[in-house]
């Protein structure tokens, strides 16, 4: 048969759709399976990262649909954020016009690929009628006490007046106009994640051998449970200042063991203490030098300063050690960051190397409190040690092992209304204001008489009539958009001008895709639905999106649940973390020139090939290099699929052939289809990483096995099996192959033939004093003193003339001879 791609493919792309081959079923008494992969981003042009991503994902449904399992299989498109605002100004249109043009395009270009995607499920996230119930779960949540406004530090654009994400930042400066960008305080909305961390961090545990373990490993890290102290440090002397006084800083430690080695504390610029400071700077003795360089620390962003080398001001004042009451001073460093904890640390040079540089640089004294328990212990850097062992200069504590002391440290604390002993999480509460226009608006309005108050008249939508230049916020400058009546008291009052961060939208999409359209003006998702298709079965995206994307859908599944819109805990059964699509050694980018457009290759070879060659170059989790004559071979393949047909008979069941009246060839034939099948079976399986290179290998060889016999009753039996398993890698040519000869009645659950499996003869290696000198094709009915005889004749030249020692048949394995 001649390869037609292009006509292939179309004739049953528009078949699929006019017959709505892919939708879920609504019967829920089916077993069901929920495939999803990370919904892309409509930048206008698919990459073969999205190829690779929805070729898994299509490959793993197309196979439990075939089983028949109901499978939800969606797209949708995570459509607000700064992209879109960005394009908006380049190109002097609007965002909205610009994300639903890309949408279109995009869509276009995936379905090219045969992908199965239910088409009833999908949408956008900045759909009005997405946004109405991402809003009215804000609100409940916000009703909850789960959401809080309070002062924030952003990056701010003196010259643009705007507010910039950390990407629009670039080494310090305005990504737009180049002015440099400094740190200001404003008011945020957080989400309180925190109040969840501890679930967060337990609930990991039901993922073990679910979910890769480096990313398991990640949301540890980043949710970063400690125990430890906190305690105060009482300030030498009250500060006063204009928001009061302050007589004390408090600081958390992991590390109680070492609070006798404390030479000084560190706060971040952004400490009301440091505040306090500079507002009576001079009568501190802080210099106009020392005060603008306490700004410019400040007016970093904590990216930037996490790659610095250590900095820091001293304050001129003292806080008193609550053990030893000597004077600790106090200052400012860049290390020390307000989002965490308190905002001020103890610091302990000799057993803290971050600690330990700042000293040595500013020539802070390092006092040794813990030795090694081995004196002969040599140290990395003078007065330093990091390690365990037994304190000095503790008074009491003086001799106990650290870990020891730890809690007798902490048990003296508490015992004397010093402090306590706490849990700490490096996890912070989730800011979600964005100020810009493409994103969802926040759904509260700001009252005089009645404070901070929930619409009632959802959605709140944005204005459509904005001027995007880049400088403010649209909203906030829209001539009537944020004027609207209070909900509780009708008085003039204030909308919200900010609106969300896209993460929102995405740790929720989920749960909205189990709910087919005609339902959704009614509820955020059908609760009858949901609890049916949920948990998603196969999740499969990026490793990029290992914390913050994957936390925060399992935090917000856990808040939904807390509210009762669901019973799950944990959104995602399975995860799969695709490695990226790279050419040349570098991942694939316009700026490298490195790009290959998916719709070049699927014009020249045809979207099966593409298909063919993403899944076949490399297992999933590794990084894919792109190969020109790798998809070659892959083009070359599906060809020798069709030039094979006429050797089939046409039929409709699977023929039952007897291996008894086969010949070795026929035999080697059938065996080589049936552990494809075999392969098949065990590679769409979680736990085996879905390894569709070496499946789709199992396909070639028993395609080349085939090619060597003639029984077309084997070559029948053959295609029907193979197209079968290729069906979920190569849909369009399989469907076409099969309508021809087995009127699609291949494509369901084919059981393996055990006895075409078996073997009836194995290769022996034969060895002579140890050392490999041929090998022989036994029967597994002969005896030894066959296989003997055979190992003689084949290695005849080898032992003439020789003594024969011993003779040694190791079954299935090998023939030994001793000889001399």
């Amino acid at each position: 048969m001649e390869y037609n791609a292009k006509a292939i493919e179309k004739k049953w792309q528009d078949f699929w759709e006019e017959n709505q081959a892919y939708e879920p079923k609504p019967d829920k008494t089916l077993p069901k399976k929920y495939i999803l992969s990370m919904f892309p981003y409509p930048s206008g042009n698919i990459h073969m990262g999205h190829v690779r991503n929805y070729c898994i994902s299509d490959a793993i449904a197309r196979k439990f649909r075939k089983e028949g399992f109901n499978v939800l299989h969606p797209i949708g498109w995570d459509a607000f954020g700064m992209p879109a605002e960005n394009a908006a100004i380049k190109h002097k249109t609007h965002p909205k016009v610009w994300t639903y043009s890309n949408i279109e395009n995009m869509k276009r270009q995936l379905y090219s690929l045969g992908f199965s995607f239910s088409k009833t499920r999908e949408f956008a996230t900045c759909d009005s009628i997405y946004s109405k119930w991402e809003q009215s779960l804000f609100i409940a949540m916000w009703e909850k006490g789960l959401i809080y406004r309070k002062k924030g530090f952003l990056n701010w654009c003196p010259k643009d007046q705007t507010v910039l994400a950390n990407e629009q930042v670039i080494e310090g400066k305005c990504w737009r106009c180049d002015t440099p960008v400094v740190q200001k305080e404003m008011y945020q909305y957080y989400i309180k994640i925190t109040d969840y961390a501890q679930e967060l961090l337990d609930d990991l545990e039901t993922l073990e051998g679910k979910w890769p373990n480096q990313v398991l490993t990640m949301q540890r890290n980043w949710i970063g449970r400690s125990e430890g102290l906190k305690f105060t440090f009482k300030l030498e002397n009250k500060i006063e200042y204009s928001k009061g006084a302050i007589e004390n800083i408090e600081v958390f430690t992991t590390r109680p063991d070492t609070i006798f080695g404390v030479s000084y504390c560190a706060l971040a610029p952004e400490h009301p203490l440091v505040k306090a400071v500079l507002e009576n700077a001079e009568s501190y003795g802080i210099t106009q030098k020392q005060t603008e360089q306490i700004l410019a620390i400040q007016n970093t962003s904590e990216k930037e300063r996490a790659q610095q080398d250590k900095e820091g001001v001293p304050l001129g004042i003292s806080v008193i050690h609550p053990l030893t009451h000597a004077k600790i001073p106090l200052w400012v460093a860049n290390f020390v960051l307000i989002s965490y904890g308190s905002g001020a640390v103890m610091s302990v040079p000799a057993h803290d190397e971050r600690d330990y540089d700042f000293a040595k640089k500013y020539h802070l004294p390092i006092l040794p409190v813990i030795i090694a328990k081995d004196s002969k212990a040599k140290l990395a850097k003078e007065n330093f040690y990091d390690g365990n062992g037994i304190l000095i200069h503790s008074q009491e504590f003086n001799g106990l092992d650290n870990e020891e002391a730890k809690i007798k440290i902490i048990e003296y604390f508490e015992k004397n209304q010093l402090g306590k002993a706490v849990v700490n999480f490096k996890l912070r509460d989730w800011g979600v204001s964005r100020q810009r226009y493409w994103g969802t608006p926040i759904p509260l309005v700001h009252c005089k008489d009645c404070g901070i108050v929930a619409e009632t008249n959802l959605p709140v939508t944005l204005p459509e009539d904005v001027m995007i230049d880049g400088e403010g916020n649209p909203l906030d400058k829209h001539p009537y958009w944020k004027h609207c009546a209070c909900p509780q008291c009708g008085k003039n009052a204030v909308r919200e001008t900010d609106t969300l961060d896209t993460f929102v939208e995405s740790s929720w999409y989920f749960l909205r895709y189990t709910t087919p359209t005609q339902l959704r003006q009614e509820e955020a998702f059908s609760r009858a639905d949901e609890s049916y298709w949920m948990d998603v079965d196969e999740y499969i995206g990026g490793i990029e999106h290992a914390i913050l994307h994957l936390l925060y859908s399992r935090f917000f599944t856990k808040v939904l649940r807390s509210l009762g819109y669901t019973d799950s805990s944990e959104p995602f059964s399975h995860l799969l973390t695709q490695g990226m699509v790279t050419k040349e050694g570098a991942k694939m980018s316009k700026s490298k020139g490195n790009v290959v457009d998916p719709e070049e290759i699927i014009a020249q070879y045809g979207a099966d090939t593409a298909r063919l060659f993403i899944l076949f170059a490399a297992p999933p989790v590794r990084e894919l290099e792109w190969n020109d004559f790798a998809l070659e071979g892959s083009y070359r393949f599906i060809k020798r699929l069709c030039a094979k047909v006429e050797k089939i008979q046409k039929i409709q069941n699977l023929p039952k052939i007897q291996s008894q009246n086969l010949n070795e060839k026929e035999k080697y034939a059938r065996k080589k289809v049936y552990e494809a099948l075999k392969k098949y079976q065990e590679t769409f399986c979680h736990a085996n990483g879905y390894a569709f290179n070496t499946l789709i290998a199992a396909c070639m060889e028993a395609l080349n096995a085939l090619n060597e016999q003639d029984n077309a009753e084997i070559w029948s039996e053959g295609y029907f099996i193979l197209l079968n398993i290729l069906e979920p890698i190569i849909p369009h040519i399989c469907w076409e192959l099969s309508q021809e000869y087995f009127c699609l009645q291949n494509f369901t659950e084919i059981p393996i033939d055990k006895e075409a499996l078996k073997e009836d003869s194995i290769v022996m290696a034969i060895t002579i004093n140890g050392k490999r000198r041929g090998e022989i094709k036994v029967d597994l009915t002969s005896s030894n003193g066959e296989i003997l005889n055979l190992a003689k004749a084949e290695v005849a030249k080898w032992i003439e003339g020789k003594t024969i020692l011993k003779e040694i048949v190791v079954p299935k394995k090998l023939v030994n001879f001793v000889v001399q």
